[in-house]
């Protein structure tokens, strides 16, 4: 999944059907809107219908948050980078997360659409409460949390600089793996599983690149 340029505007079409291009896109409200009711009500039913205490709550809560850095650095890694062979295998990483890398100041396709977002995460929850029954209803709460911070700081990399100095790390590792190095730098809420599995770039050492970010970057030629 490597592209000779990478386009700096604009987005790629997915879907000929324009209904089926729509389905493609979200806002973050749009998908903070979806899930803080649920991890609202599931951490409620937990404490008020489940009788969990509120320590036990909370730390089964973070917990959840926790599962979802090592998720996120997984998916990213073997999932979202696979290799593909086949032509049906090879639309769906780009639609998956190809066309990011194709064009990463796309703010549309940030976070993971509405619809296949809900699949995807009732999915999850299914076998959350398979392996742990009741618990499930305080881990999966902190597991979505994560997504929703993870999608956040996502969408504030590829959109504005950073707001503190300490967060600088965190962007200059998923810009490095996005216009250096796609095979290393997976973390992006977390660059804990990047140092855990010795895919971390050395940003003490890493110096940019502009020369071959420029080169990089898809550039319109003006019409003579």
């Amino acid at each position: 999944m490597e592209f000779e340029k990478i386009h700096n505007k604009g987005q790629v079409r997915l879907f000929k059907n324009d209904f089926l291009e729509m389905l493609t896109k979200a806002h973050p409200l749009v998908i903070w809107g979806m899930y803080m009711p649920v991890i609202v009500y599931f951490l409620y039913y937990s404490s008020s219908a489940l009788d969990y205490a509120g320590s036990r709550v909370f730390l089964t809560f973070l917990g959840g948050v926790f599962f979802w850095s090592f998720f996120e650095y997984l998916a990213h890694r073997f999932l979202f980078h696979w290799t593909a062979r086949s032509n049906r295998a090879k639309k769906f990483v780009y639609t998956m997360h190809g066309n990011h890398h194709h064009y990463p100041r796309d703010k549309q396709r940030l976070f993971m659409p509405p619809i296949p977002s809900l699949i995807i995460s009732s999915s999850i929850f299914g076998l959350t409460y398979l392996a742990m029954k009741d618990m499930a209803f305080m881990f999966f709460p902190g597991f979505l949390f994560g997504y929703l911070m993870y999608g956040s700081m996502h969408y504030a990399i590829h959109a504005w600089n950073p707001p503190f100095k300490w967060m600088k790390p965190l962007w200059r590792n998923h810009h490095l793996h996005h216009y250096k190095n796609e095979h290393q730098g997976y973390g992006v809420s977390s660059t804990l599983w990047d140092h855990i599995f010795g895919t971390m770039f050395d940003l003490k050492s890493e110096k940019e690149d502009k020369e071959k970010v420029q080169e990089l970057m898809y550039q319109k030629k003006n019409k003579e």
